[in-house]
Parts: structure tokens; sequence; C-alpha cells
């Protein structure tokens, strides 16, 4: 079991969302959170709330797109806090935009935040935690990369990369027999304005979920140590369909409106 009280939590993207509702429901479990975000503002009002209800936050200004300020604000961390003990690579972007649509920056950007970032605060704060003999890495997916999703072709791509990328970590740790934990989330859109206006058919059956019940969902997940968390369940049902012929895939995706879900996308207004 993973426990929170008086451990070390360092969470990328804490300044809204679901790294915001993290680190509050993380903080009132004991934790000693580690807040990293590029929105500098918003990160000291988190940082202000968890103070005001007693828990402790100490927040880093980053923008994980950009390598030097991942190692530059990693450095901050280890000198200011020594080994982190569970690090949740929260932090995500979105464009939903068409491939054609898109530009070469934002494609970049998508696989620097998305993909890249992962690799690079494990990389970071891994070594620290093998030290101590223990510790916990937690990467957010998404259920677009177990199916992916139009206008979604390099957030998928992205997503289904830091899948992988926890599967390959977890088992390294485990032929190696390392002490080090790894949990993958991989939920549908969720309504907290990032997918501001996707839309769902069946909503029994694929919900546009609650922030609040997949942030009680992911930390009661960390703590009983799960390796894997898709939600809703329904999504688990993507695995076995990929054994149909792609045609029949293809046409049970436009059933369930899958392919559609982003017709209607905004976005979070800035």
């Amino acid at each position: 079991m993973t426990d929170f009280r008086n451990r070390r939590v360092l969470i990328t993207g804490a300044a809204s969302g679901i790294g915001h509702l993290l680190a509050l429901r993380i903080a009132a479990r004991g934790g000693r959170l580690i807040l990293w975000d590029v929105d500098e503002a918003h990160l000291a009002a988190v940082a202000a709330e968890i103070a005001a209800a007693g828990g402790q936050a100490s927040v880093y200004a980053c923008n994980l797109a950009e390598r030097e300020a991942i190692e530059a604000a990693a450095a901050r961390t280890l000198q200011d806090h020594g080994a982190v003990d569970i690090l949740i690579n929260n932090a995500g972007i979105v464009d939903g935009k068409r491939l054609l649509e898109a530009t070469d920056e934002e494609i970049v950007r998508t696989f620097a935040v998305n993909t890249l970032a992962p690799f690079r605060t494990v990389r970071a704060f891994l070594p620290g935690m093998l030290a101590q003999g223990g510790g916990h890495v937690v990467t957010i997916a998404s259920a677009a990369g177990i199916a992916a999703v139009p206008r979604l072709a390099d957030y998928s791509a992205s997503k289904a990369a830091a899948i992988a990328f926890d599967e390959s970590l977890r088992l390294e740790l485990a032929h190696d027999c390392l002490p080090v934990r790894t949990t993958v989330v991989c939920p549908y859109y969720i309504a907290t304005g990032m997918f501001a206006g996707v839309r769902t058919r069946f909503p029994l059956l694929l919900p546009i979920m609650k922030p609040e019940a997949v942030v009680e969902r992911i930390v009661r997940a960390i703590e009983c140590d799960e390796a894997r968390v898709i939600l809703p369940w329904f999504v688990r049902f993507a695995f076995p369909l990929r054994l149909l012929p792609v045609a029949w895939f293809d046409a049970l995706m436009g059933f369930f409106g899958i392919t559609k879900s982003m017709d209607e996308f905004t976005g979070r207004k800035q």
C-alpha cells in the first residue's frame, strides 16, 4: 500500500483541472505537495488553498514542453526537498485539430508535454526513489491512447506512447527487482474544460466523467498500488474489439459515437 501521509508528492500540471483536485485530495491525506505548472498565478492560488486548509505545498513554475525547464525545476526540487516519494505525471495538453490543421509546432508541443515530459521527470526522480528504497510513479494517460479518435491524432498518439512508457517502466522495474511501483490511468473525457464541447452518444456506457469522481478513483488506485486504471469500465472492451477485422472495429467505433465525439469540441478558453 502507498501511504500519502508525510510523503513528498510531486504533481505536474497542478494549477488547474485534475492536477488541482489531486493536490487538494492528497494534501487532505497528509501528503507534502510539490506542485509544478507553467501557470504561476494559479499555481500560487492552489498552494494558498492547501495552506489555508492546514496542508503543505511548495510550487515551482515549469514549462513541461521544455527540457531545460524540467531539468532546472527538478534540480531545485531535489535541492529543496531531497528525493520525491510519489511522482504524478498529470500535465497534458490537447489542440483538437484535424491533422492538416495542426501546425508542426503544436504537434511537437503535444508530444513534449504528454510524452517526453514523463520520460524526463522519471529520469530525474527515479534515482532518488531507488536510493531511498521505494517510490511510486503515476502516469495520467487517456482512453484516447487505447482507442484513437478523429481530431486527436497527435493527442491519441502521445497518450498511446505514455501508456507504453508506463508498461515498459513497470516491466523494467520488476525485471530488475527494484522497489518502485507504477500506476497508469486511462480516463475517458473528463468535464474539466480541457475537452469542452465533446459529446457522447451513450452516456450510461461512456459518460463525460466528473472530475471529483476521477480524482477519488486515482487516489484510491495509488493507495492500493493498482498498476492500471481504465475509466469507465466500458473502455476495456476496446482491447478485445481490436481482434475484429478493422472494418468491423471502425463500424463499432462509429456506432458508439466515438468517431464523432470531437465534432463540437471547443476546448478550454485561455
